[in-house]
């Protein structure tokens, strides 16, 4: 089953890199939305965080906030 999976990031964001590198890495394709640059999706990641952070990591509606290795790997199936 195909997931979809966004990333709302920043270009200056030193974690998203990683999230973006750990996701390439294990081909998963993603959807990356710049928030800096885009206030509407600013307030997007906003309704669906609570907070104005970065990486925000949307999984088929469930919400990861930050880089967090084991629960990106457990909700994408990866070993």
């Amino acid at each position: 089953m195909k997931m979809t999976v966004k990333i709302y990031t920043t270009p200056t964001c030193p974690w998203c890199k990683k999230t973006k590198e750990f996701l390439k890495k294990n081909n998963i394709d993603f959807e990356n939305i710049d928030v800096s640059s885009d206030k509407e999706a600013q307030k997007e990641m906003k309704e669906k965080s609570g907070q104005l952070g970065v990486p925000v990591i949307d999984i088929d509606g469930d919400i990861i906030v930050g880089f967090d290795k084991d629960k990106l790997k457990e909700k994408l199936d990866i070993d």
